[in-house]
């Protein structure tokens, strides 16, 4: 009783082991669709890092002049004015504010963004989806939250985040040392100059530091694309239910192509008043044939059928009083090499016409 109390399903706490067979393309889509791609953040963190710090390189002057100018405008026209918070212009002044710093910003900034989407896109590709913003509860189970706490890929984001952060402090340290003599001579320059040095100094470390992620940020594609393709994985049950559900279940595709074979029975078996001629084997095949020249140049199969098929070919003939002719042969030819509503093929030519002959002679009618 007390067993059966504590029973616990370990099954929660496992891997779904099942899941062995490779995803489906169909699978693939669906991923793609709920947003579920392969991407690396790292790779993308690291280029939004070199080329935030490069556009900064090179747009340093055009942010320098920008700020000087604004600042000389602040100091010429409102720094004397004690009482400025409280008049109109003030308002005037946050505003330019607010476009100093869009102007300012807006390289950096502009560059990240377009580095970004270009990051993405070779990544993933063009993709927009709104199913990755809806809540999911099952977020919400603890069981579940459990698992996801203790799993390889949470572990494999600690060490990541480890080791980003030991490389990063270390290629700062090291740069600093080794640029410990520029560092002193920072206290003997004019503001401007260590302004510039501390810049430079900063773009290089960045650099050095974004070259390092993307290092590691290919090592992280690689372990991503691991993980991308083991959530992808599929089991034989899910293989036969997406099966039925792209091909249908196999019963009623079978009563449908059944349903099919039906129609187009009866369909061939409407023709068989028109035909000129049946040529039968004489009761294992039946091939019924018409000969009008405003639709061939040449004898075409309106219907024809083995056994139980040439049968009803041949009682139909008969109801309609359509020439039944036995040839066993041309019967069996016909039959392999034609299809419905084609043409006979020229080397039944001769034979065919002088089953047709023989036909119209007993109705006393030409070819």
């Amino acid at each position: 009783m007390i067993n059966e109390r504590f029973k616990i399903n370990i099954q929660l706490f496992a891997d779904r082991d099942d899941k062995t067979e490779k995803p489906t393309p169909r699978r693939r889509r669906e991923a793609r669709s709920k947003g579920q791609v392969l991407q690396s953040k790292e790779i993308k963190s690291a280029v939004l890092l070199i080329i935030a710090f490069v556009t900064l390189k090179y747009a340093a002057g055009y942010m320098y002049e920008t700020i000087a100018q604004f600042m000389r405008k602040v100091f010429i026209h409102y720094a004397v004015d004690e009482n400025l918070m409280y008049k109109p212009d003030f308002f005037s002044l946050a505003m330019e504010v607010l476009l100093l710093l869009f102007k300012v910003l807006l390289p950096v900034l502009g560059a990240v963004f377009i580095g970004g989407l270009v990051s993405s896109y070779m990544q993933v590709g063009f993709l927009f989806t709104t199913k990755t913003l809806q809540p999911k509860f099952d977020r919400l189970n603890p069981i579940q939250g459990f698992k996801r706490l203790f799993s390889a890929h949470a572990f494999m984001e600690l060490l990541k985040s480890i080791a980003k952060i030991f490389i990063v402090g270390y290629i700062a340290y090291a740069y600093v040392k080794k640029e410990t003599e520029s560092v002193v001579a920072l206290l003997d320059m004019e503001v401007m100059q260590i302004v510039s040095n501390i810049g430079n100094d900063a773009v290089n470390i960045a650099l050095r530091m974004g070259m390092v992620l993307v290092v590691l940020g290919v090592i992280d594609y690689i372990f991503e694309w691991r993980q991308h393709e083991k959530s992808l994985m599929m089991s034989k049950q899910e293989i036969k239910e997406e099966y039925k559900q792209t091909e249908g279940n196999p019963q009623i595709k079978s009563k449908i192509r059944e349903k099919q074979r039906q129609i187009s029975m009866r369909r061939m078996m409407s023709e068989v008043p028109k035909a000129d001629v049946v040529i039968t084997n004489p009761t294992h095949y039946a091939v019924a044939l018409l000969y009008d020249i405003k639709i061939a140049d040449a004898p075409v199969v309106l219907a024809k059928g083995q056994d139980y098929i040439a049968l009803r070919i041949r009682e139909i003939a008969k109801e309609n009083k359509v020439e039944i002719v036995e040839n066993k042969k041309l019967a069996k030819a016909l039959y392999e090499s034609t299809d419905l509503g084609e043409k006979i093929p020229a080397e039944l030519f001769q034979a065919v016409a002088e089953v047709l002959a023989f036909v119209y002679s007993l109705k006393n009618k030409a070819i």
